[in-house]
């Protein structure tokens, strides 16, 4: 005996799972693989059809149904609570770029809604109507991408859609980047000089003298103790870092310093001591004992730091900063007043970029500038070194041209002599 099929009020007949309501609209019913009862709606049943495909889709593909109502910001909860094998202070900042600029609008956006487009329109956003750098929404991006990665692992997603969402922003932004340069060797030379026979500023040429001429991190530098120098040996040993951020996010009261090590294996290393750096640290060391300067500071244990203020506390990346500005401010206007050449605006990192610069220009061995910089991989060094100074690359294509020019009267030599053997005379 044949079962009726079970039919809706226009006699259209229903298959499993699709129930008619009391007021004209349909539901579909089924269990999950953990056996939970779930229902979908359609105000028709062509709707409700449409839904039941993405529920199928969503089922052959493992995908969890509590996606349809999480939002970005309850991934991001959880990504907080699992999330490990970070650095104090690296989180507390991946935390902060969320809840600055996601969190409060495009946080709540629901992950199944979520598409490519949305994501790489909202770093439009961020960029041309917020006014952000592209650096800053790179910083933005890389915490988003692991919140939204979270989701695919834990089958939330399919795919994770800010994936190159960023890629059409740098690239159409790169040409109103500012690129990092070195300074030349003539500006270096104005700059040296100035620190030197300036009073006012001679007690910052030791900390911006060994940048200069090792190449280190702004935070590897002011992060240096004396123990940390083998002064029979000219070498300096490389193994922790200072950061300065918001100790408040890490359940703590105030802004402060931590000590980190080195992010890879390769940033811990030993550094030989140039003697223009040797002299530099001597001058400081003989700087602190004339003004009965001695280190208050003590950090995660660590202590008898090298660079020290007048309140014996370690020095701050942003005084640094200030500093370098009132420095090239006062020294240009002290070129121009000669009609001198002038400095560009630059940086604590410039001076580390300056110094890979030069060893570009001195021929120094790529393996052994990896090491020296404390790169994990020769690429990164590389890239460096391709972007050379400009009068370096002027110099090796005058050179390659004076090598083809020699050649070429070789060349030319020898075919005279093959044409006339015998010393014949010329016509």
């Amino acid at each position: 005996m044949a079962v009726e099929r079970r039919k809706d009020s226009k006699r259209r007949v229903l298959k499993e799972g699709e129930y008619e309501r009391p007021n004209g609209t349909y539901e579909f019913r089924w269990r999950d693989k953990t056996g939970r009862r779930r229902t979908v709606y359609g105000k028709t049943l062509e709707d409700l059809r449409e839904k039941e495909t993405d529920v199928l889709r969503d089922m052959l593909d493992g995908i969890n149904p509590d996606s349809k109502n999480m939002t970005i910001n309850d991934l991001y909860c959880r990504w907080k609570q699992v999330k490990r094998g970070l650095k104090v202070n690296t989180f507390t900042n991946y935390c902060y770029m969320y809840e600055q600029f996601v969190e409060p609008d495009f946080g709540n956006t629901k992950i199944d809604d979520l598409r490519k487009s949305d994501v790489r329109a909202f770093y439009n956003y961020l960029a041309e109507t917020r006014g952000l750098k592209v650096s800053t929404v790179d910083s933005v991006h890389t915490v988003l991408h692991q919140v939204l990665e979270l989701g695919v692992e834990d089958e939330y997603m399919r795919f994770n859609p800010s994936d190159g969402a960023l890629k059409e922003l740098k690239k159409a932004r790169e040409r109103d980047i500012m690129k990092r340069r070195a300074l030349t060797v003539k500006e270096q030379e104005v700059f040296e000089n100035y620190l030197a026979l300036t009073p006012e500023y001679q007690h910052w040429q030791p900390i911006f003298m060994v940048m200069l001429y090792t190449g280190m991190r702004v935070g590897e530098v002011t992060g240096l103790r004396w123990c940390d120098l083998d002064m029979e040996n000219e070498a300096i040993s490389v193994n922790h870092t200072l950061v300065y951020f918001d100790r408040r996010r890490a359940g703590e009261e105030t802004c402060g310093f931590a000590v980190n090590l080195p992010k890879t294996k390769a940033g811990e290393r030993t550094i030989p001591m140039l003697p223009i750096v040797k002299e530099m640290f001597r001058m400081e060391r003989q700087y602190q004992k004339e003004n009965n300067l001695v280190c208050k500071s003590k950090i995660d244990g660590y202590t008898d730091f090298i660079f020290i203020n007048r309140f014996g506390n370690v020095q701050h990346q942003g005084t640094l900063n200030k500093a370098l500005k009132r420095i090239i401010r006062d020294c240009n206007f002290k070129q121009l007043d000669k009609m001198g050449l002038t400095l560009p605006p630059f940086s604590c990192h410039y001076l580390r970029h300056t110094f890979t610069t030069r060893m570009c220009e001195a021929g120094v061995n790529i393996k052994a500038m990896q090491e020296i910089l404390g790169h994990a991989d020769a690429e990164t060094t590389m890239n460096i070194y391709a972007d050379a100074t400009k009068e370096l690359k002027q110099m090796e294509m005058k050179s390659l041209g004076e090598y083809f020019d020699g050649l070429k009267e070789k060349q030319s030599g020898e075919r005279k002599y093959v044409c006339n053997p015998l010393g014949a005379r010329k016509r």
